[in-house]
């Protein structure tokens, strides 16, 4: 695994988040915080600066985490997610008694976005996975949605990307994707 050909953080594949979930993040916050990035297709930033209110209410994971305007890169638009079942057996796994979902050191504040970065890189490292970053969780999942042949209007909306260019950007085009698009012509 390493750096896509565009030097963009690398697209992980479903065995190696299995591993990375299983062996290489070690507590449930982090289970909790990268499991945010991967299933809400978020950034670090915005992981990071969740409330608890944002995710949980009455001690109960919503059906939708909250991502507010304010924590969101250009500070466009609040946006909602919804909430998968696997995401939901991680959160539920584990909870904060402070403000916000991802405490900083010795609760002041949210954790900081770069120790979050270092934290995923001794997770990587601890199951052999290279290339790979905090926007790796980005890539993946808008890539796994664009494969599943989700409407990249509605990927726009859980990604929160102003343009349609700048989604496409975070689509990775393998050469076996390359290979069955040629595959399907025949005009015979």
């Amino acid at each position: 695994m390493k750096n896509n050909r565009h030097g963009q953080a690398a697209v992980l594949e479903p065995a190696q988040i299995q591993k990375l979930f299983g062996e290489g993040l070690l507590s449930d916050r982090d289970k909790a915080l990268f499991g945010v990035c991967l299933y809400t297709a978020c950034r670090i930033n915005e992981a990071v600066s969740l409330l608890a209110g944002d995710v949980y209410q009455g001690g109960k994971v919503r059906d939708e985490i909250t991502l507010r305007k304010e924590t969101t890169k250009g500070q466009q638009s609040t946006r909602t997610v919804p909430v998968c079942p696997e995401l939901r057996a991680i959160l539920e796994g584990y909870h904060s008694e402070k403000q916000y979902l991802f405490p900083g050191r010795h609760g002041r504040g949210h954790l900081n976005p770069k120790s979050a970065s270092a934290i995923l890189s001794e997770a990587f490292d601890r199951v052999g996975i290279d290339g790979a970053s905090t926007h790796s969780f980005r890539r993946t999942t808008i890539t796994h949605m664009h494969n599943s042949r989700v409407p990249i209007k509605h990927i726009q909306e859980i990604s929160g990307h102003r343009t349609l260019s700048a989604l496409q950007r975070y689509i990775d085009v393998t050469d076996e994707d390359k290979k069955r698009a040629i595959a399907t012509l025949s005009f015979q």
